[in-house]
């Protein structure tokens, strides 16, 4: 009778041979079967150097067939072996629990039905594109949403912080069988972000680069420019802010008269009222 199958899904990062963690690496190395899902063609032939037994997964996309019974395929195939009692490895390019339903689908079905599943992460295109572009998402804050998910819901945008549209190749498509909509769809996307933004604000086309010869495409044009821009399935659309940011004065003034009482109650404690004293002494039990 097999053993207990295992599955882990590890992150190759965005370029070939320089993203890839010594831990992803030992896992990959360690594993029965290593699926692959990279977007390079170098990158698979490079994974398939590392293990005899590495097996692509591109085979399962199939023109107009919809993304999400590919990746149902791609599941099972996973599980298939993980069932068997196989020691499994799934490296996807970037991040394994970025933008790969994969990985977490194979994973939560794994645990369900018993089997030891992880994740090691991996150097993401959100990653390169804070690095490549000098973005800190700490200083004004910085919003992602999937393109098309941003248009079929009135996500709320605050054109004080940058705006992160992926997959914007393909914003707009309901069907999840298309490589790419057209000019229709992104009329619609550009109506809906003239809502927030001026048509001559400047925005970025954004591809991080996946091989050390190559750089990351970083194309700024005006916003109305955006219907016939150059977009592709990897395509990622940053939008900088547009007003400066806005503060809230009546929690500012909120936030200053508590720290005024605090100052005033730690000016008047007394040491029964503070926090106990402590010395070497006397030590609390």
């Amino acid at each position: 009778m097999a053993g207990r199958g295992t599955l882990a899904c590890v992150g190759t990062g965005m370029m070939l041979g320089a993203h890839l963690s010594p831990r992803a690496r030992s896992t990959i190395a360690a594993a029965d079967v290593v699926f692959v899902a990279v977007s390079d063609p170098l990158v698979e032939l490079w994974l398939q150097g590392m293990h005899a037994d590495a097996r692509s997964l591109q085979p399962y996309y199939t023109e107009g067939r919809s993304r999400h019974e590919t990746y149902r395929r791609m599941v099972e195939a996973l599980l298939a072996e993980v069932r068997a009692g196989r020691t499994v490895c799934a490296a996807f390019y970037g991040h394994p629990g970025v933008f790969a339903g994969v990985a977490h689908a194979a994973i939560a079905q794994a645990r369900a039905e018993g089997h030891t599943a992880s994740m090691e992460p991996g150097i993401s295109a959100e990653d390169c594109l804070y690095a490549d572009l000098g973005i800190d998402p700490g200083a004004l804050g910085c919003q992602h949403y999937e393109a098309s998910q941003f248009m079929f819901y009135r996500r709320r945008s605050d054109p004080s912080a940058y705006l992160v549209l992926w997959q914007v190749g393909v914003a707009g498509d309901r069907s999840a069988a298309r490589s790419a909509t057209g000019p229709g769809h992104r009329r619609l996307l550009l109506g809906r972000l003239l809502e927030d933004y001026p048509p001559g604000h400047c925005i970025t086309l954004y591809e991080a680069a996946t091989l050390p010869i190559t750089a990351a495409r970083m194309e700024e044009m005006p916003l109305s420019d955006l219907v016939d821009a150059d977009l592709r399935p990897q395509t990622t659309l940053v939008i900088p802010p547009a007003v400066a940011l806005q503060p809230d004065l009546e929690m500012l003034d909120r936030i200053a008269r508590l720290d005024r009482a605090e100052q005033e109650r730690a000016a008047t404690a007394t040491p029964s009222q503070g926090t106990p004293h402590v010395d070497e002494h006397h030590p609390i039990p």
